[in-house]
């Protein structure tokens, strides 16, 4: 599906420099992440950020630290106290102002940081206690500003199902994002919702349900109305948990659409593909792989289109592991 996107744009993903093995730490060190680089890298075009280095804290640096309340830390060196909260919001609000106009696809930033840890970074009081209610500044503006990319931090990306689920996310919202730059018509977005349709159910058959009563009345909005209420849905329906429990039930969904077709034995064979893998036995990519066999060995088109058998470059192997 992936090479199939007409137009196709770059996926341009946002990261954290010394992910990519850039020496820009407060130490002078680095965090090279092996998969980003070597794996992803392939894949997507970096869009390198350290925003402590480009407000010009420099490197090496005294560490900091947020303090205060979770909702306006303040970011505070360790040793000499010094509060450097308005440089880094100034180049928050210049970097912001740039990527709005990068098309990014995802983000990925590195964990803990007082200025790029999404979520649980360390937020000490007037006492010197810390708590683990922060956010950096540069990553909570960032998420603010632009609410449907997809965001991990390479802690996360280390759980198998954490990274398949951004991953998806990733380029999805990609395949998302090439479709509203191009001529935008309420049947693309009908199109682009029939396509999608088992990878939204593996999230959310509550979400699968309210987008598809919107695109049922797509007359009744603009083109850019109606894209803009599904691409926000879409988004959020992704970021539901799939669990092992729905990705059976869309199994069985998809099977339904081969159960004419199948002789005997195949049938058993994928009945006992579709049991190894409720059980544990099997990862998700033995069912999923025999389907799109059958799905091509008998010509199915509808199947054969759907993104939940083919969410992303299958050399990424996510789907070994979960």
């Amino acid at each position: 599906m992936l090479s199939e996107i007409p137009g196709s744009l770059p996926i341009r993903v946002g990261v954290s420099r010394c992910l990519l093995g850039e020496e820009v730490r407060f130490d002078g060190g680095h965090k090279k992440d092996r998969f980003l680089t070597d794996v992803l890298g392939r894949y997507v075009e970096w869009v390198p950020v350290c925003p402590e280095v480009e407000a010009g804290l420099g490197t090496p640096r005294e560490a900091m630290r947020l303090v205060g309340d979770a909702k306006r830390p303040q970011l505070i060196t360790i040793t000499s106290e010094r509060n450097l909260t308005k440089p880094l919001i100034a180049f928050t609000e210049r970097k912001l102002e740039t990527l709005e106009h990068t098309n990014l696809s995802g983000y990925i930033f590195k964990k803990d940081s007082p200025s790029c840890g999404i979520d649980r970074v360390k937020l000490y009081n007037a006492q010197g206690m810390p708590s683990r209610g922060g956010a950096g500044l540069f990553a909570r503006a960032f998420t603010e500003r632009f609410p449907l990319v997809p965001v991990e931090d390479e802690g996360r990306l280390c759980d198998p199902a954490l990274r398949d689920n951004f991953l998806e996310r990733l380029f999805c919202y990609h395949r998302w994002q090439v479709l509203v730059r191009g001529p935008l018509m309420r049947q693309s977005i009908i199109d682009f919702h029939t396509i999608h349709k088992y990878l939204l159910m593996a999230h959310s058959r509550d979400a699968y349900q309210s987008l598809g009563r919107l695109v049922a009345r797509a007359h009744c909005y603009t083109p850019r109305t109606l894209a803009d209420l599904y691409g926000r849905l879409f988004m959020t329906a992704l970021a539901v948990k799939a669990t092992r429990r729905k990705q059976v039930n869309v199994l069985q969904h998809l099977v339904g659409h081969l159960k004419n077709r199948l002789v005997p034995k195949e049938r058993a064979e994928l009945d006992g593909v579709l049991t190894d893998y409720h059980q544990g036995i099997v990862p998700l990519i033995v069912p999923v792989t025999l389907i799109k066999h059958y799905a091509t060995m008998y010509e199915i088109g509808y199947l054969q289109q759907q993104v939940y058998l083919n969410p992303h470059p299958k050399e990424l192997m996510l789907r070994n592991y979960v």
